[in-house]
C-alpha cells in the first residue's frame, strides 16, 4: 500500500486523512470512557500513548511511524480531555452516569 502512495505522491494526503480520522475517533472515546469509567481511566491512555511512541520509534516505514506517533500524542491529549470532560459533566453539558453519583 505504501508503494502505491509513494508512487502517486499521496503519502501526505493519506497521513492527513488518517490523522483527521484518528483525532475524530478520540472525541467519542473520551465521552464514552468518562461516562463508563470516570476519570480513573486516564492511565489507559498513558499506556496506549507510550506503546504507540515505542511503536513509532521501532517502525521504519514513515507512513506507519507517523500514524503511530499521531495516535500516541492523541492518546496523551486524551488524558487532559478526560479531566476536562469531568468539568463539562459537572456543568451539565453532558449526562452524568448514575452509577458514578457523588455521595
Amino acid at each position: 500500500m505504501t508503494e502505491f502512495l509513494e508512487t502517486y505522491n499521496l503519502t501526505g494526503l493519506a497521513i492527513g486523512a488518517c490523522t483527521f480520522l484518528i483525532i475524530g475517533l478520540f472525541h467519542p472515546i473520551v465521552i464514552k470512557c468518562h461516562y463508563r469509567f470516570g476519570t480513573g481511566c486516564w492511565w489507559w491512555f498513558l499506556v496506549i500513548g507510550a506503546a504507540c511512541c515505542a511503536g513509532a520509534l521501532a517502525v521504519t516505514n514513515i507512513f506507519w511511524s507517523t500514524l503511530l506517533g499521531v495516535t500516541a500524542f492523541s492518546s496523551f491529549w486524551t488524558i487532559g480531555e478526560i479531566f476536562q470532560q469531568q468539568k463539562r459533566v459537572d456543568r451539565g453539558w453532558f449526562p452524568r452516569n448514575p452509577r458514578h453519583e457523588k455521595k
